[in-house]
């Protein structure tokens, strides 16, 4: 379960959107995430960013409850209809605890579990309009963009790119950033929050999972050989860890640099990777 951290510098939403949500009692400020999100009651509360987005992801997951092997939660409209008000949005607060360690084959399950009942949904034009570094990341894996990172960063993913082969796998609409957004409460599914579109093969989702794995949780070639497997499954490998190096990259900025505990931690997964390929 998220629990209450005593931060002081969360932004606390208006007693105005309280009302228009219809809710009553004090916000409190909850772990995890960017550390935007409040609660009150059984109610999430956090900062909408885009509008349009937000209207979107509240349909699209309205339409996914009840669903086997896998929970979301549900967003709330308020009393004048609309799921954002001043810039906040409300979910259902959902129960369970995050991370994947120990429950590695739990999190890639239900994520299948939750990309197959989104197999024939649309691409949604609002992706073309995200400019956030982890879009343009994202660009740049699958060699549709270059962008300005620092110096050390541009030289391994210039590296990593060579290993980058074509890949014939089917894309659909998917969660780019599963690893930490999945909540485990004993006697239910899993939950899957915080949704992160993409529209990309489900085997690339698996694999940002793997390479968080490999970068922040000491897994090893087991979870690779079984989530990733092959040729194909060690492209999209390639192509999450470029995902995860040029987000930092571009979050640290050009003339920036990342913490040494970072650069290590890529460099041994890169190495990892490019063995994997057959470099």
């Amino acid at each position: 379960m998220h629990g209450v951290t005593p931060a002081t510098d969360t932004a606390l939403p208006p007693p105005s959107v309280l009302k228009a949500f219809q809710l009553t009692g004090r916000p409190e400020p909850l772990e995890g995430g960017q550390g935007q999100s409040v609660r009150v009651g059984d109610v999430v509360l956090k900062p909408a960013g885009d509008s349009a987005d937000v209207e979107w992801t509240a349909r699209l997951m309205d339409g996914l409850q009840e669903r086997r092997g896998f929970r979301v939660p549900r967003f709330l409209r308020s009393v004048n209809g609309g799921y954002v008000v001043e810039g906040w949005a409300a979910t259902r607060f959902v129960m369970g605890e995050p991370g994947p360690a120990g429950r590695w084959d739990s999190l890639l399950a239900a994520g299948r579990a939750f990309h197959e009942a989104l197999r024939d949904v649309p691409r949604p034009g609002r992706l073309d309009v995200h400019e956030h570094p982890w879009a343009v990341a994202d660009r740049v894996a699958w060699g549709e963009t270059t962008t300005e990172v620092p110096a050390q960063v541009e030289r391994l993913v210039t590296r990593l790119q060579a290993f980058r082969a074509p890949v014939d796998a089917r894309a659909q609409l998917i969660h780019g950033d599963l690893t930490g957004n999945v909540l485990f409460a004993p006697g239910h599914a899993p939950a899957i929050i915080d949704f992160s579109p993409y529209w990309r093969p489900v085997a690339y989702a698996d694999a940002i999972v793997v390479v968080d794995g490999l970068l922040y949780h000491e897994v090893g070639a087991r979870l690779v050989d079984s989530a990733v497997p092959g040729a194909e499954g060690a492209q999209m490998l390639l192509r999450a860890l470029i995902f995860r190096l040029v987000a930092l990259g571009v979050l640290a900025g050009s003339g920036g640099a990342l913490a040494e505990e970072e650069w290590i931690r890529f460099t041994r997964v890169s190495q990892f990777v490019a063995e994997r390929i057959g470099g």
